[in-house]
Protein backbone atom coordinates (compact mmCIF):
# COMPACT_ATOMS: atom_id res chain seq x y z
CA UNK A 1 0.00 0.00 0.00
CA UNK A 2 1.49 3.38 -0.97
CA UNK A 3 1.46 6.55 1.12
CA UNK A 4 -1.59 8.00 -0.62
CA UNK A 5 -3.61 4.86 0.03
CA UNK A 6 -2.40 4.80 3.64
CA UNK A 7 -3.53 8.42 4.09
CA UNK A 8 -7.10 7.66 3.06
CA UNK A 9 -7.23 4.42 5.02
CA UNK A 10 -6.50 6.10 8.38
CA UNK A 11 -8.91 8.44 10.20
CA UNK A 12 -8.52 12.18 9.77
CA UNK A 13 -6.51 13.98 12.44
CA UNK A 14 -8.55 17.15 11.99
CA UNK A 15 -11.01 17.95 14.77
CA UNK A 16 -14.55 18.57 13.56
CA UNK A 17 -15.90 21.43 15.64
CA UNK A 18 -19.52 20.74 16.46
CA UNK A 19 -19.71 24.03 18.31
CA UNK A 20 -17.58 27.17 18.38
CA UNK A 21 -18.94 28.32 21.74
CA UNK A 22 -18.29 25.20 23.83
CA UNK A 23 -14.87 24.18 25.10
CA UNK A 24 -13.27 21.08 23.62
CA UNK A 25 -13.59 17.76 25.41
CA UNK A 26 -9.88 17.04 25.20
CA UNK A 27 -10.21 13.55 26.66
CA UNK A 28 -12.18 12.49 23.59
CA UNK A 29 -9.59 13.64 21.05
CA UNK A 30 -6.72 11.28 21.83
CA UNK A 31 -6.42 7.57 22.59
CA UNK A 32 -4.21 8.26 25.63
CA UNK A 33 -4.56 10.89 28.38
CA UNK A 34 -1.15 12.58 28.16
CA UNK A 35 0.23 16.10 28.72
CA UNK A 36 -0.99 18.44 25.99
CA UNK A 37 1.03 20.97 24.00
CA UNK A 38 -0.47 23.40 21.48
CA UNK A 39 1.09 25.21 18.53
CA UNK A 40 -0.72 28.39 17.55
CA UNK A 41 -0.29 28.94 13.82
CA UNK A 42 1.25 25.59 12.92
CA UNK A 43 1.77 26.38 9.22
CA UNK A 44 2.48 23.24 7.23
CA UNK A 45 3.19 21.33 10.48
CA UNK A 46 6.90 20.89 9.70
CA UNK A 47 7.70 21.54 13.35
CA UNK A 48 4.71 19.95 15.03
CA UNK A 49 4.63 16.65 13.14
CA UNK A 50 8.33 16.08 13.81
CA UNK A 51 8.09 17.14 17.44
CA UNK A 52 5.09 14.88 17.99
CA UNK A 53 7.02 12.00 16.43
CA UNK A 54 9.90 12.57 18.85
CA UNK A 55 7.59 12.83 21.87
CA UNK A 56 5.04 10.00 21.76
CA UNK A 57 4.34 10.41 25.48
CA UNK A 58 2.71 13.81 24.88
CA UNK A 59 -0.34 14.94 22.91
CA UNK A 60 -0.27 17.85 20.46
CA UNK A 61 -2.81 20.13 18.81
CA UNK A 62 -1.93 22.41 15.90
CA UNK A 63 -4.07 25.50 15.30
CA UNK A 64 -4.21 27.01 11.81
CA UNK A 65 -6.86 29.08 10.05
CA UNK A 66 -5.78 28.29 6.46
CA UNK A 67 -7.32 25.14 5.02
CA UNK A 68 -4.37 24.18 2.82
CA UNK A 69 -1.96 24.32 5.75
CA UNK A 70 -4.08 22.39 8.23
CA UNK A 71 -4.59 19.71 5.59
CA UNK A 72 -0.81 19.31 5.46
CA UNK A 73 -0.82 18.58 9.19
CA UNK A 74 -3.40 15.89 8.57
CA UNK A 75 -1.41 14.29 5.74
CA UNK A 76 1.93 14.42 7.54
CA UNK A 77 0.49 13.09 10.77
CA UNK A 78 -1.32 10.19 9.14
CA UNK A 79 1.68 9.19 7.04
CA UNK A 80 3.77 9.09 10.21
CA UNK A 81 1.08 7.23 12.15
CA UNK A 82 0.89 9.91 14.84
CA UNK A 83 -1.95 9.05 17.19
CA UNK A 84 -0.84 11.91 19.48
CA UNK A 85 -1.44 14.70 16.93
CA UNK A 86 -4.61 16.65 16.07
CA UNK A 87 -5.38 19.80 14.09
CA UNK A 88 -8.03 22.48 14.47
CA UNK A 89 -8.88 25.02 11.77
CA UNK A 90 -9.69 28.26 13.55
CA UNK A 91 -8.16 31.59 14.59
CA UNK A 92 -5.57 31.13 17.34
CA UNK A 93 -6.82 33.88 19.65
CA UNK A 94 -10.40 32.62 19.43
CA UNK A 95 -9.29 29.06 20.17
CA UNK A 96 -7.38 30.24 23.22
CA UNK A 97 -10.19 32.33 24.61
CA UNK A 98 -13.26 30.22 23.89
CA UNK A 99 -12.42 26.61 22.99
CA UNK A 100 -9.43 25.59 25.08
CA UNK A 101 -10.33 24.38 28.60
CA UNK A 102 -8.60 26.36 31.36
CA UNK A 103 -5.22 25.20 32.64
CA UNK A 104 -5.19 22.22 30.25
CA UNK A 105 -1.90 22.83 28.43
CA UNK A 106 1.68 22.16 29.48
CA UNK A 107 3.24 24.22 26.66
CA UNK A 108 2.26 26.77 24.03
CA UNK A 109 4.38 27.12 20.89
CA UNK A 110 4.09 30.35 18.86
CA UNK A 111 6.59 30.39 16.03
CA UNK A 112 6.95 33.11 13.40
CA UNK A 113 3.48 34.64 13.79
CA UNK A 114 2.51 37.34 11.31
CA UNK A 115 4.55 40.39 12.40
CA UNK A 116 2.12 42.97 10.97
CA UNK A 117 5.07 45.35 10.44
CA UNK A 118 3.08 48.52 9.65
CA UNK A 119 2.35 50.55 12.77
CA UNK A 120 -1.34 50.92 11.92
CA UNK A 121 -1.68 47.12 11.72
CA UNK A 122 0.20 46.14 14.88
CA UNK A 123 -3.04 45.85 16.84
CA UNK A 124 -3.58 42.61 14.89
CA UNK A 125 -0.50 40.94 16.40
CA UNK A 126 -1.25 37.78 18.35
CA UNK A 127 1.33 38.52 21.05
CA UNK A 128 0.04 41.78 22.53
CA UNK A 129 -0.54 43.24 25.98
CA UNK A 130 -3.44 40.90 26.65
CA UNK A 131 -1.80 37.69 25.50
CA UNK A 132 0.05 36.77 28.73
CA UNK A 133 -3.31 36.63 30.53
CA UNK A 134 -4.72 34.34 27.81
CA UNK A 135 -1.64 32.15 28.05
CA UNK A 136 -1.82 32.02 31.83
CA UNK A 137 -5.46 30.92 31.67
CA UNK A 138 -4.58 28.10 29.25
CA UNK A 139 -1.45 26.82 30.99
CA UNK A 140 -1.25 24.45 33.91
CA UNK A 141 1.09 25.31 36.83
CA UNK A 142 4.65 25.28 35.52
CA UNK A 143 3.48 25.54 31.90
CA UNK A 144 5.68 27.27 29.34
CA UNK A 145 5.23 29.63 26.38
CA UNK A 146 7.85 29.15 23.66
CA UNK A 147 8.32 31.99 21.17
CA UNK A 148 10.26 32.34 17.92
CA UNK A 149 10.38 35.09 15.31
CA UNK A 150 12.70 36.67 12.78
CA UNK A 151 11.27 40.17 13.33
CA UNK A 152 13.29 42.24 15.80
CA UNK A 153 10.50 44.72 16.49
CA UNK A 154 7.95 41.99 17.18
CA UNK A 155 10.47 40.14 19.34
CA UNK A 156 10.87 43.30 21.40
CA UNK A 157 7.11 43.44 21.88
CA UNK A 158 6.98 39.75 22.86
CA UNK A 159 9.67 40.12 25.50
CA UNK A 160 8.18 43.39 26.77
CA UNK A 161 4.67 42.05 27.40
CA UNK A 162 5.87 38.83 29.03
CA UNK A 163 8.57 40.66 30.96
CA UNK A 164 5.88 42.93 32.40
CA UNK A 165 3.83 39.99 33.66
CA UNK A 166 4.30 39.01 37.30
CA UNK A 167 3.05 35.49 36.55
CA UNK A 168 5.84 34.45 34.17
CA UNK A 169 9.57 33.90 34.55
CA UNK A 170 11.95 33.91 31.60
CA UNK A 171 13.74 30.58 31.04
CA UNK A 172 16.00 29.05 28.39
CA UNK A 173 14.61 27.16 25.40
CA UNK A 174 15.77 23.51 25.61
CA UNK A 175 18.31 22.56 22.93
CA UNK A 176 16.27 19.53 21.87
CA UNK A 177 13.31 21.81 21.17
CA UNK A 178 15.30 24.51 19.40
CA UNK A 179 16.74 21.99 16.93
CA UNK A 180 13.28 21.14 15.54
CA UNK A 181 12.69 23.82 12.91
CA UNK A 182 9.60 25.22 11.23
CA UNK A 183 9.27 25.64 7.46
CA UNK A 184 9.71 29.42 7.71
CA UNK A 185 12.68 29.00 10.01
CA UNK A 186 14.55 26.82 7.53
CA UNK A 187 14.00 29.40 4.80
CA UNK A 188 15.05 32.33 6.96
CA UNK A 189 18.13 30.57 8.33
CA UNK A 190 19.18 29.58 4.80
CA UNK A 191 19.13 33.31 3.95
CA UNK A 192 21.27 34.13 6.97
CA UNK A 193 18.36 35.48 9.01
CA UNK A 194 18.72 34.30 12.63
CA UNK A 195 15.97 32.94 14.84
CA UNK A 196 15.05 35.06 17.86
CA UNK A 197 13.82 32.85 20.72
CA UNK A 198 12.33 33.38 24.15
CA UNK A 199 10.55 31.16 26.66
CA UNK A 200 8.45 32.05 29.69
CA UNK A 201 7.29 29.71 32.45
CA UNK A 202 4.35 30.16 34.78
CA UNK A 203 5.49 30.92 38.30
CA UNK A 204 4.10 28.64 40.98
CA UNK A 205 4.85 31.23 43.64
CA UNK A 206 7.14 34.20 44.03
CA UNK A 207 10.61 33.13 42.98
CA UNK A 208 9.67 29.47 42.51
CA UNK A 209 10.04 27.74 39.13
CA UNK A 210 8.49 24.36 38.39
CA UNK A 211 10.91 21.93 36.80
CA UNK A 212 9.75 19.01 34.69
CA UNK A 213 11.11 15.69 35.89
CA UNK A 214 11.26 12.32 34.21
Amino acid sequence: MNNRETDFASPSLLVELRSIVERLALGQLFPKPQPLEVELGCGDASFLAEYARRNPDQNFIGIERLLGRIQKLDRKGRRAGLANLRGVRIESAYFMQYLLPPHAVSALHIYFPDPWPKKKHRRHRLINEGFPALARAALMPGGVVYLRTDDMDYFGQMTEVFGASREFQKIETPAELAEVLTDFEREFNAQGIPTLRAAYQVLLAAGVIWTKTA
